[in-house]
This record gives structure tokens, sequence and C-alpha cells, in this order.
């Protein structure tokens, strides 16, 4: 009967009878993994970091590039607006000055409409306050109630994005 004990006493091994080079061995075993997860760690937060610093950059780059064009393409109407200033505007050339301004101002609605850049039709239209800003109220015999009747400041559209609300005048009921 004491074999039958000594036989079941052998077969269930205490952990905590582990020798001490086994503890070791495992210790730096979890050590190492330690040490590789921190290492991982690093280099992904390093990795990350550099890439949304370049993703920054070439933002700000595309951001340069873009207002580069469009500066560069505003450059001719800034040198025909210098003309215009420098004309002579006696009384008798009033009408070719006129002119003048008014073909460079065809000439940046054109670049504009070129650049995606189109304008809010506001008169007639019902009052939106996603695209109108109504700075007046009137009454307006003959005219709906929210119609906008007057356009102070154009307001205009790049893509579907607004860069500026219309400025109007709207009827009162």
């Amino acid at each position: 009967m004491n074999d039958e004990r000594d036989d079941v006493a052998e077969e269930v091994a205490d952990p905590a009878d582990a020798t001490p080079r086994q503890e070791d061995a495992a210790a730096s075993e979890l050590q190492r993994q330690r040490d590789d997860y921190y290492d991982r760690l690093l280099r992904k937060t390093a990795e990350f970091d550099n890439y949304r610093k370049r993703i920054e950059r070439e933002r700000l780059s595309v951001a340069e590039s873009a207002a580069a064009d469009l500066i560069a393409d505003l450059l001719p109407l800034v040198d025909d607006l210098e003309r215009a200033l420098k004309a002579d505007a006696r009384p008798e050339g009033t009408d070719a000055y006129r002119r003048g301004v008014e073909l460079i101002h065809r000439q940046l609605l054109e670049l504009l409409r070129k650049r995606g850049v189109r304008p809010v039709e506001a008169l007639g239209a019902d009052f939106d306050p996603n695209f109108h800003q109504a700075v007046a109220h009137e009454p307006a015999p003959g005219r709906r109630e929210g119609e906008v009747i007057e356009e102070f400041g154009r307001g205009y559209m790049l893509g579907d994005r607004l860069l500026r609300p219309a400025m109007v005048k709207v009827a009162k009921g």
C-alpha cells in the first residue's frame, strides 16, 4: 500500500518544485518577449509619427501648389487693372475705360468658372439660409413670402461647397 502512494505522489508533481534554473529560463523568456513587444511598440510609434509628418508636409505642398496656380492665373488680371488705373480717365475716354474694366471683369469670371467656382442664383429664388444671408426684409406687393427680391452681394460655390453666401433682401408677407 505504501508503494501505491509513492507512485501517485510521483505522478502529481508540484509546480513549485521547479528548479531555480527553469524559473530563470522562464523569467528570461518572458523578459525577452516583453523587450521584443516594447521594441515593436516604439518602432510602430515612430513609424506613425513619421507618417503623420509626411502627410502634413504633402498636404501643405498641395495647398501651396494650388495657391501658386491660382495666383499665376490672377497675375495677368492684376496687370490689366494696374494699366486701367494708370490710364487717363478724361470725360471723352470714359466709355473705353468702362469697356476695359468690363473686359477685366469678364476675364476674372471666366477664370473662376474654369476653376469650378459658380455663382449662387438668388434673385427670384426662395430664401434658403444654406445659400443666402438675409440682410434686409421688406414688404413687396406682388411677391411671395420669402422670395429674394434684391441681391447686395453675390454668393459663390466651389463644387458642392459654399464659399460665400449671397447677401440678399427678402420679401415680407
